[in-house]
């Protein structure tokens, strides 16, 4: 029995030594790599550049009240249509009191002296009857009735102004009837029956009651980084994606670029507004986020390869041309190359159609796909 035993661990053992010295040749044989085959082909590259921003009205006026005060009616909301002199909202005026009491005593005082004047004016146009006076010295005291009766007036006017805000021969114009200045549409209206607002004055920009653009004048801002901006121009057509808006698609005409950058996150950026064009059948939102890609440069039937083919050193560019399919072979050449897209690139030189070069290692993608879904089930 005990002779058993030792026979079976003699042959344990020496199946051990000879399983490690068979993983240890196999580990040092050259692995042999497998790589994906590219075919140049002829197409077009389109070299293009992406702008992120939102969709802004051109302009956005700010509706600020005449005088001071407390909303007393508000008539429109947002997304009215409004036209230049339509009413919005009316203000209550909070008087002054001692401007009010001002205003009641100059009433006091023109109402004494018409009364006067009304009795001269009465007693005189008698006397001219029975040419007991002039016309001379009636004249002057018709002259002394009017101007009385017109102080009258417009000391009544100034009360109510003081008091109400308004008149009562000039309601339509009045100061507290806040009214569109443009024809558009009403973006926000912040404020609500009850609130106190203020008059737009040298000391403060005043209390907004409305906003009010025209939607039919839309523009693309958005910022470019400093390397990009200077490959734009003005008068440049470029197709704007809405993200609220995926199946439509715009275009625009770059007007502005701005000629000052301001560092963002360790970049400097350039503001730019492009002019956009809006079929009628379209209605675009402001405030949308959107992306604008902008066309620097086509070429239309070159060849063409995927850029992960082509290798560089220094100035030098080359592929490997591929020689046999089994085991696969492969020949370094110089080439030359253009435009580049990102994922295809031209091809001037070095190569003709329907060639095949080395791409991507096969199994150095199938590491990427592993640990790439290793990441997804974490």
């Amino acid at each position: 029995m005990k002779k058993f035993f030792k026979i079976f661990f003699l042959v344990l053992l020496g199946v051990v030594v000879l399983g490690t010295f068979f993983f240890l040749w196999k580990k040092s044989q050259p692995v042999v790599k497998k790589y994906e085959i590219a075919e140049v082909t002829i197409g077009n590259i389109e070299k293009r550049i992406v702008a992120t921003g939102k969709i802004s009205p051109r302009n956005e006026v700010l509706i600020k009240p005449q005088m001071s005060g407390i909303i007393a009616e508000i008539y429109k909301k947002a997304g009215d249509k409004v036209k230049v002199g339509d009413l919005i909202a009316k203000i209550k005026v909070i008087p002054d009191m001692v401007s009010l009491n001002s205003a009641e005593s100059r009433v006091t005082r023109a109402q004494l002296a018409y009364d006067q004047s009304k009795k001269n004016y009465d007693r005189d146009s008698k006397l001219l009857k029975e040419k007991v006076i002039s016309k001379e010295e009636f004249d002057k005291t018709r002259l002394q009735y009017e101007n009385d009766k017109e102080e009258l007036g417009a000391a009544k006017d100034n009360l109510s102004l003081v008091r109400d805000g308004i008149t009562s021969s000039k309601s339509q114009v009045s100061n507290t009837l806040v009214r569109s200045t443009i024809n558009g549409t009403i973006l926000d209206i912040p404020v609500k029956v009850g609130n106190s607002v203020i008059q737009s004055n040298s000391f403060n920009d005043g209390t907004t009651i409305a906003t009010v653009a025209n939607m039919s004048d839309m523009l693309f801002v958005g910022k470019l980084d400093e390397t990009e901006v200077g490959k734009l121009k003005t008068g440049m057509t470029m197709d704007i994606t809405i993200g609220a808006m995926q199946d439509q698609k715009l275009t625009a005409t770059l007007e502005y670029i701005s000629p000052k950058g301001t560092e963002e996150n360790g970049a400097i950026m350039f503001e730019m507004k492009a002019a956009l064009k809006i079929p009628a059948s379209v209605f675009v939102r402001a405030g949308y986020s959107a992306n604008a890609e902008i066309l620097l440069n086509k070429l239309s039937n070159v060849l063409t390869l995927p850029e992960n083919c082509i290798e560089f050193s220094g100035d030098t560019s080359y592929v490997y041309v591929l020689k046999t399919k089994e085991p696969q072979a492969f020949d370094k050449k110089v080439v030359k190359v253009g435009l580049s897209d990102g994922i295809k690139i031209e091809v001037q030189s070095g190569l003709k159609a329907k060639d095949k070069v080395r791409g991507a290692e096969i199994l150095a993608k199938k590491k990427e796909q592993k640990s790439d879904e290793k990441s997804d089930d974490r």
